[in-house]
């Protein structure tokens, strides 16, 4: 994985002339992680940045999230752009509306789990769980250490039945648990079918796909996109799918201007 800012020259060659489809996290990405996920708020630049490239004739634009797509169209509130939510599982854009088809009854079995959670973990100072409809996430960054093996105990209590009869599937990321429907559909595919249309509309070879992510879900978009487009992991270099590395949110902002200028 390379720094992406010492081979720039030769990356702004692979731009050139080419429909860019950008698509970014947010946690992490476009904001840094913080304490409650809450408190995460786009800066002003940022938000002008984008609103500036959605405009663009050059470019598309989608983020792509661990949020409920309600949330992140909230949090971020640019109109006209692709929001996938909850890692996929719900997406609407231009001309996109999607909601993966998961059956009431497992719906219910994540509903169910989630108010046993909220119920057994509210005990645990720090815990924060968040019903996001299709998922449900335990965030653990205000969990003090010793409190740890208390809130892994619930949750897999919770779980756990579920998990043998492949009602559910868990997976860990920053400092989060995150309690998903068992579908094979991941930041991988969501990113690989928005490529497919957008490679549809215009044209084979004239789109450009640029991935930038921080998490372990985003392992999926950049193993993805290996060889189709320019994959960028945010933080300290680490083994990961990704081609380059940024080292952290503002680096993310100077390669967003970059691709502005670079039309």
């Amino acid at each position: 994985m390379d720094y992406l800012f010492t081979q720039f020259n030769k990356i702004k060659e692979r731009l050139h002339n080419k429909f860019i489809l950008l698509l970014l996290d947010y946690d992490g990405t476009l904001t840094p992680i913080v304490e409650n996920p809450k408190k995460a708020v786009i800066s002003k630049e940022t938000k002008e940045l984008l609103q500036k490239l959605s405009n663009s004739s050059h470019c598309g634009l989608g983020i792509i999230s661990g949020r409920s797509l309600q949330d992140i169209k909230n949090t971020v509130g640019i109109k006209d752009i692709i929001y996938a939510g909850n890692h996929g599982l719900e997406i609407e854009g231009p001309k996109i509306k999607f909601e993966s088809q998961l059956s009431p009854r497992l719906k219910e079995v994540i509903h169910n789990i989630y108010e046993e959670l909220l119920l057994r973990i509210s005990k645990i100072k720090g815990a924060i769980i968040e019903d996001k409809g299709l998922t449900v996430s335990i965030h653990y960054r205000l969990v003090a250490d010793k409190d740890m093996l208390e809130l892994k105990r619930i949750m897999l209590k919770v779980t756990e039945p579920f998990i043998v009869r492949d009602k559910i599937k868990v997976t860990e990321g920053k400092k989060v648990f995150e309690i998903k429907p068992p579908v094979k559909w991941t930041k991988g595919n969501v990113v690989l079918w928005l490529l497919a249309r957008q490679q549809f509309a215009l044209g084979e070879g004239k789109v450009f796909p640029v991935y930038i992510g921080d998490d372990a879900t985003d392992e999926d978009a950049f193993r993805a996109l290996k060889n189709k487009g320019l994959t960028i992991f945010v933080g300290e270099p680490k083994p990961s799918e990704a081609a380059y590395y940024v080292k952290n949110t503002e680096e993310v902002v100077q390669l967003i201007k970059q691709i502005l200028e670079n039309k």
